[in-house]
């Protein structure tokens, strides 16, 4: 016998209590974002290669490793998109709406990177997204802070979880910032580790937030921005930490949290957890004023954020239930189509309603039972010909014959 093929390793499937959770965190997201004024966009699953390895950096680890590209048969290089921004800016400046700004974008779906699977951690990965794109004020900041924290509120997890901010200042607060990273950071080469070494003259920010311990305690001694803010880049600072003390978004400030490429700018933050082991980061973003830019757009301020879908989901207490169906029981040939009556009665109420399809009363029964049922409707040959069903509550027997154009509107009532 053949052997059964097995997902691919890093990806899963979503099934029974798993896609509740996952589709619960989406339905939440969608949900609160569409009270916040954004809209869902819906971008392709693959890109042309250079989107992402223009916006997310020719030496990063997700360009050099972690990307999924191939050539199709055309020839071109395409990508499997490792992450929603940069689709989303393509898109804006696609669709000629850089001129109809601002835009806010919510956005759901799979993502793509090579990376080793862990807990929360997969190859094929999902995420919630949110854009903020236009407004450069750092009120605009504090509120996109504020619906992802309003998110994680209607998840019910927001206790579980702290909200870690900093600034990386504007393009020339970061530029003397840089420079001094890098002169601390050659200073102390030799008590790096071989990948923050590697990063020193491409990308020295990246440093600040390294796992390595011989690199964590150099980084403490490391410049902080705080010396390097320019007038301006220090009134946005204060505008973002003074507008989030208005929406009542709890913070703390951490140096480390960098995004290390060019277009990001300002804010940075992450909602992080110690529920989860090493996959801390459940929610994070920051502006990226430069990114419309790159895609071939004009200078656009944006800020928004992404979520990881799997690591929410692990931190819901329970999968939200599904309602207990209604199990209409057919007694003979005759009661079919009667049934499937009842049965569409009961849909087109809102009510989750099944029948089995074979089997004597008790058979019938039992499988209500063993599907959840809350109700069972049970069409006997002769209630049937007076226009009537018997209708049993089946946690406590209660029962009731009444009419079948009456069933829906009575469990309906019964159940709210």
């Amino acid at each position: 016998m053949a052997e059964a093929p097995q997902p691919v390793r890093g990806t899963r499937d979503l099934i029974g209590e798993d896609q509740r959770r996952f589709a619960h965190v989406v339905d939440t997201a969608r949900a609160v974002c569409g009270l916040y004024g954004f809209d869902e966009w819906q971008t392709p699953v693959f890109e042309e290669t250079r989107v992402f390895s223009r916006t997310l950096g020719e030496t990063s680890d997700v360009v050099t490793k972690e990307m999924y590209s191939f050539a199709d048969r055309g020839g071109d290089s395409i990508t499997l998109r490792p992450e929603g921004t940069a689709a989303i800016c393509r898109a804006l400046v696609s669709n000629g709406l850089t001129q109809s700004l601002p835009q806010k974008i919510f956005y759901a779906g799979p993502m793509f990177r090579y990376e080793r699977p862990q807990k929360g951690r997969y190859r094929q990965f999902h995420q919630i997204g949110a854009e903020l794109i236009g407004p450069a004020e750092p009120l605009a900041d504090a509120e996109v802070i504020a619906l992802g924290r309003d998110i994680l509120a209607a998840l019910g997890i927001a206790d579980a979880t702290v909200l870690e901010l900093n600034t990386l200042g504007d393009l020339e607060s970061r530029g003397a910032w840089r420079e001094a990273l890098i002169g601390y950071f050659r200073e102390v080469a030799e008590g790096l580790s071989e990948e923050s070494r590697a990063r020193l003259e491409r990308n020295p920010l990246r440093i600040l937030d390294s796992k390595a311990a011989s690199d964590q305690a150099l980084v403490a001694n490391a410049p902080r921005i705080d010396g390097y803010l320019t007038a301006t880049a220090q009134a946005h600072w204060d505008g973002v930490r003074r507008g989030l003390d208005q929406f009542g978004v709890a913070y703390r400030v951490n140096p480390g949290i960098v995004r290390g490429l060019d277009y990001y700018s300002h804010t940075a933050f992450e909602f992080v957890t110690t529920s989860l082991g090493a996959q801390g980061t459940v929610l994070a973003g920051g502006r990226y004023d430069g990114l419309v830019a790159e895609m071939g757009g004009p200078p656009t301020p944006a800020i928004g954020w992404a979520g990881g879908i799997e690591r929410l989901a692990m931190l819901l207490s329970s999968a939200p239930a599904q309602p207990a169906p209604v199990a209409v029981v057919p007694m003979g040939e005759a009661s079919q189509a009667a049934a499937i009556g009842v049965l569409q009665s009961l849909r087109a109420a809102g009510l989750r309603a099944e029948q089995s399809w074979r089997g004597n009363l008790k058979r019938r029964m039992e499988r209500a039972n063993r599907i959840g049922a809350g109700w069972a409707v049970i069409l006997g040959e002769d209630e049937l010909s007076r226009g009537m069903a018997q209708v049993k509550r089946l946690a406590t027997g209660e029962q009731a014959e009444l009419a079948l154009d009456r069933i829906a509107a009575y469990i309906a009532a019964q159940d709210h």
